[in-house]
């Protein structure tokens, strides 16, 4: 039997006592006083986030109506056509929509892959660099481009890769050799978006890898050494497998980072019309379709599934992430 002394008292009566719920209440309630400043300065981010991330949520239900651009607030949520689901099913009917899904499902692996396997890679070989000016000079270069809007880099990709480019002009005088299509051929354009993406963000996204080599414990090196390890094998049976935990949480993040928004700023200032069989996501398919023809319902629909599907994988990526990192947000 289990000890009822230990078991937590209900106090129906209080009689004039101060219960533990009580005791709890005042507890919670005097540290939010003295930390309201706090709260004070959060209540902006809150109100940021509700205002243009959960109010909008509202209106997805025009995925399921027959949305008009001059429909009346009250209309969409009272006096609404409804359709059902026949907006998802003429998606999945128009290859346009379909090609999306598949170009957003190929550069999402590819993205992914190499935005959490660069980071890794460049954190293992900064972390064998000895000097400190060295490293710190190298690590000050590769986080730059971070920092760069794609509406910049989608300028200087187009300078340096186009047809009349830097990088073309460079191989037809010294190889003789013809421009090749970086931007205009549909297999080139997907190699240029992986790539300039994880050139663009490796060295930002190694800060959680290079913090994660440091806090290693030494003795496990020193251990490695004395059994007669060297530094690759160090790297292989003691640093690697210290860094599969943190590896597990940035492929989290990097999941959402692009499903979030990791697809479309890129693809819309680099992509053209020639591209769009290899090129075009459901971002940049949703942006035609709602904004530049006006059809907001059939739009809201694709991006809908798209928002669907990035749900589930950033669930199952956390999921992965707390099992096997102890990695939690709550």
């Amino acid at each position: 039997m289990p000890d009822m002394a230990q078991q937590p008292r209900v106090v129906t009566d209080t009689g004039g006592k101060i219960t533990p719920a009580i005791k709890r209440k005042k507890s919670a309630l005097k540290n939010f006083m003295l930390s309201w400043q706090l709260y004070a300065m959060v209540l902006p981010a809150v109100i940021f986030t509700l205002v243009f991330a959960y109010v909008p949520l509202l209106y997805s239900v025009i995925a399921f109506q027959n949305f008009k651009p001059y429909h009346t607030l009250n209309h969409v949520f009272f006096h609404a056509d409804w359709v059902g689901l026949d907006h998802f099913k003429y998606a999945f009917s128009l290859q346009a929509a379909k090609q999306a899904m598949i170009n957003t499902a190929v550069l999402f692996v590819l993205k992914v892959i190499g935005n959490t396997i660069a980071p890794l890679i460049f954190a293992l070989l900064l972390n064998e660099v000895r000097r400190e000016g060295i490293k710190r000079s190298i690590q000050t270069l590769v986080y730059l481009p971070h920092f760069m809007s794609w509406v910049i880099l989608g300028g200087i990709l187009i300078d340096v890769l186009g047809q009349q480019g830097i990088v073309n002009v460079l191989l037809g005088r010294v190889f003789d050799m013809a421009p090749i299509p970086f931007l205009l051929d549909g297999d080139w354009y997907r190699a240029v978006i992986v790539v300039s993406d994880m050139w663009k963000e490796f060295g930002f996204g190694a800060i959680v890898f290079l913090a994660t080599l440091a806090g290693i414990n030494p003795a496990l090196y020193e251990a490695s050494e004395v059994d007669g390890a060297n530094r690759w094998k160090q790297t292989m049976y003691v640093t690697i497998p210290s860094m599969l935990p943190i590896t597990l949480v940035v492929l989290t993040l990097t999941i959402a980072g692009v499903l979030g928004y990791g697809l479309f700023e890129q693809i819309f200032n680099t992509y053209n019309g020639l591209v769009y069989s290899k090129g075009d996501v459901i971002d940049t398919f949703v942006f035609r379709i709602g904004i530049q023809t006006g059809q907001f319902s059939f739009a809201t629909a694709v991006g809908l599934f798209k928002s669907f599907i990035g749900l589930i994988l950033v669930v199952i990526g956390y999921r992965l992430a707390y099992k096997y990192a102890n990695y939690k947000i709550f």
